[in-house]
């Protein structure tokens, strides 16, 4: 048993990672809390029924900007993927976390009930702004509340 699954980033397609997103099919039946990061957002999208796609030009640099859903804060962010996860394919309980405020792609999701969500961009970078290092805490709360 494990207390809560943290998904690393990493390259390539998502698509090909097909074992590991069969595990997280199975996470996914739990309610123990999941955080993604990069492709492990992207991974978490595919086990929870979404699609992805590969973008032109991808996002690669440390000042992408994205906006924390029904808020107004936005984060400068850092960044190097080439594929996204189509908003429009998101399972009714799932919904988008961030939005790339450049092209309005998927910046990260959560899940409307269960303690899972994902974030896009690198929240543990630090070249820049150390704003999103809070989603850290947040993983941590959610497991210490299911414990």
């Amino acid at each position: 048993m494990y207390d809560g699954l943290f998904i690393s980033n990493g390259p390539g397609d998502p698509k090909q990672c097909k074992i590991t997103i069969d595990h997280l099919c199975k996470a996914l039946e739990k309610d123990i809390p999941i955080y993604g990061i990069c492709l492990g957002n992207q991974l978490l999208a595919l086990a929870a029924g979404a699609d992805t796609y590969k973008l032109k030009y991808g996002h690669r640099s440390h000042n992408q900007p994205v906006l924390l859903k029904d808020t107004n804060k936005a984060y400068i962010t850092s960044q190097n993927h080439g594929y996204a996860i189509d908003n429009d394919t998101l399972p009714g309980d799932w919904e988008p976390l961030f939005l790339n405020l450049n092209d309005q792609t998927n910046e990260g999701m959560r899940h409307r009930t269960k303690p899972f969500f994902s974030t896009q961009f690198h929240p543990e970078a630090s070249s820049g702004p150390t704003d999103t290092e809070y989603l850290f805490d947040e993983f941590l709360n959610l497991i210490d509340r299911i414990r």
